[in-house]
């Protein structure tokens, strides 16, 4: 039977119960309220008329006559009982004797008996409704009694099996979805009904059927692998967006989600390029997306506001690609965007370069002040030094002049890593910075015998540059190469120009740097294991900063074992 229709029958039965105990209820009332009238209407006036009359009789004969009639009417209007009519025809003739002769006593005592005759057949008409409303009230109470107990029963009956009959179905159906998401695809349900609960136990046996079949096939694996990384990528620290090959947004975790201010049903699906024209953070992220660049390039951090502060991260852009079937070139088929926090490598680089700031800018007043009191030294009309103590003050002369130095590209290096480099680009002559850097070096050069070779044509269009910063890296590219060539060796120095820029080149004969350090050679702090020449580590790479801060770039192409050549190239005046 279905459920509909045990709910129609039982509810339809108790409310037909609850309808046949309210017409007994109103049939039983109604009879009461009939019995009640008829006493109260018809008997009890009877009585108030025969009280009446007796009263009159015992007035004076003037006024008795008037109230006995009167009362008399209204009676002979009540009649209601058997023979109270001939009671009330024998009373109306013993008035009329009376009303001729009012002084005669016998005719005022038959008055009397008819008075009380009537009142007789009265009390008695009331003592048998009485008992007659009686009866009525228990059979009221007995048929109430039954249709109530009838209704109670019946819906006792509904309120044990009726909620059973759908709330175990419910129950145990819902037992079998709990196994069923717990991944136990055997589960099945088993209703022995032809209600709505069997054919609800049909088409879940046939979804868990097909669970289990769906579940055992390679798909639901790899569905679960597909979940597996998408937790593992949820559950990074670091903002992660992927996108396929029309730059699309595949997925996003919850931090990408926070800094990008959109949540999912924004991103996952619609089209990068669209978004990042109301959104500027994602425009920076996806800007370099389709440029091919190798991965050892140093990227900028990019300053995100989240959390409640500024944050730095670095942007790490991974092409995704692979080998079609039957073909032999990958394909890129998408891209991630992975952004590193390094908010506290920035706050601990910067307090590293405001502490060498603050050390070499404290450093320079005490060695300007070694290199005065050695100047004064040097005075003979102080006093003349004797031969060991020239050579003293010619050692610490020296030392004093490489602090001097070190201390000074130690601050040029808090500029670059501060973000301060003050430059002042304006069109500048080549030849003349050129000229400047030998003339700088022209002594160091002289003192290894090595002779500096020029390159260069007639006309040369000048150049946007910083003029000093410009002319230090050239210099200390051509103290470099000095230092590291051989006495009585040859520097060669060119000027080339390009469709849209010059490149100045410095070239030396000398060891050259291994290949395994060619490109390090512009970190900072780097020397090459090995050598035995005086340096820092800081001058190549606060020249590549001075360069590229200018729009420029520097290179080095070398071979060990016979030289290196650092090409300096800036673009022209426009």
């Amino acid at each position: 039977m279905k459920i509909k229709t045990k709910l129609t029958l039982g509810v339809g039965l108790l409310f037909l119960m609850i309808i046949l105990l309210s017409i007994v209820s109103a049939r039983y009332m109604y009879e009461l309220k009939s019995d009640t009238e008829n006493v109260l209407v018809d008997n009890y006036r009877t009585l108030e008329y025969a009280r009446n009359m007796l009263i009159a009789l015992d007035d004076s004969p003037e006024n008795s006559v008037n109230k006995l009639d009167e009362n008399l009417v209204k009676q002979e209007n009540n009649i209601s009982e058997i023979n109270e009519k001939e009671v009330t025809q024998e009373l109306r003739g013993h008035f009329e004797i009376y009303r001729k002769n009012q002084t005669d006593n016998f005719i005022k005592f038959e008055i009397r008996k008819d008075i009380f005759k009537l009142m007789d057949m009265n009390m008695q008409s009331i003592q048998r409704k009485s008992q007659m409303a009686q009866e009525t009230v228990r059979s009221a109470v007995f048929w109430i009694a039954l249709s109530g107990t009838a209704c109670f029963l019946i819906a006792f009956i509904l309120l044990i099996n009726l909620p059973s009959n759908i709330a175990n179905p419910i129950k145990e159906l819902t037992e079998s979805i709990k196994q069923i998401a717990a991944k136990n695809y055997s589960k099945r349900v088993h209703f022995e009904s032809h209600s709505e609960f069997g054919e609800l136990a049909r088409s879940f046996n046939t979804m868990a059927k097909k669970l289990e079949e769906y579940n055992s096939s390679n798909l639901a694996k790899l569905m679960t692998e597909k979940k597996r990384v998408e937790t593992l990528i949820d559950q990074m620290h670091d903002p992660v967006i992927g996108l396929d090959d029309t730059m699309r947004i595949i997925f996003a975790n919850e931090e990408a989600n926070h800094i990008l201010g959109l949540p999912d049903s924004e991103l996952i699906g619609c089209s990068s390029k669209d978004l990042a024209l109301k959104n500027d953070l994602l425009r920076e992220l996806i800007k370099d997306v389709g440029e091919a660049k190798s991965s050892s390039t140093p990227l900028k951090p990019i300053k995100i506001y989240t959390n409640g502060k500024e944050g730095y991260f670095e942007k790490d852009i991974q092409h995704i690609s692979l080998v079609p079937t039957g073909e032999t070139e990958a394909k890129v088929i998408g891209h991630v965007i992975l952004l590193r926090n390094v908010t506290e490598y920035k706050e601990l680089d910067s307090a590293k370069t405001n502490f060498i700031a603050t050390l070499s800018h404290e450093f320079k007043t005490p060695i300007s002040s070694i290199k005065m009191s050695l100047q004064l030294l040097e005075n003979e009309q102080i006093g003349k030094l004797n031969e060991e103590q020239v050579n003293l003050v010619e050692s610490i002369k020296d030392d004093a002049s490489r602090l001097l130095k070190i201390t000074g590209e130690l601050l040029k290096m808090t500029q670059v890593e501060s973000g301060n480099i003050q430059l002042s680009i304006l069109p500048a002559n080549p030849k003349e910075i050129l000229q400047y850097a030998i003339i700088a070096t022209k002594t160091q050069a002289e003192q290894k015998q090595i002779t500096l070779e020029i390159d260069c044509p007639d006309m040369v269009p000048k150049i946007q540059a910083d003029n000093e910063k410009t002319a230090w890296v050239i210099t200390n590219l051509i103290s470099n190469a000095i230092r590291y060539s051989y006495d009585h060796s040859t520097i060669y120095l060119a000027i080339r120009e390009t469709p849209k820029q010059v490149k100045i080149s410095v070239k030396d004969t000398g060891q050259g740097i291994a290949p395994q350090y060619k490109d390090k050679i512009f970190d900072r702090y780097f020397r090459v294991p090995g050598t035995k020449k005086e340096g820092t580590g800081l001058g190549l790479a606060i020249s590549k900063e001075f360069i590229e801060a200018q729009g420029g770039q520097l290179s080095v192409d070398s071979e060990f074992g016979t030289g290196s050549t650092f090409t300096l190239t800036l673009n022209k005046t426009s």
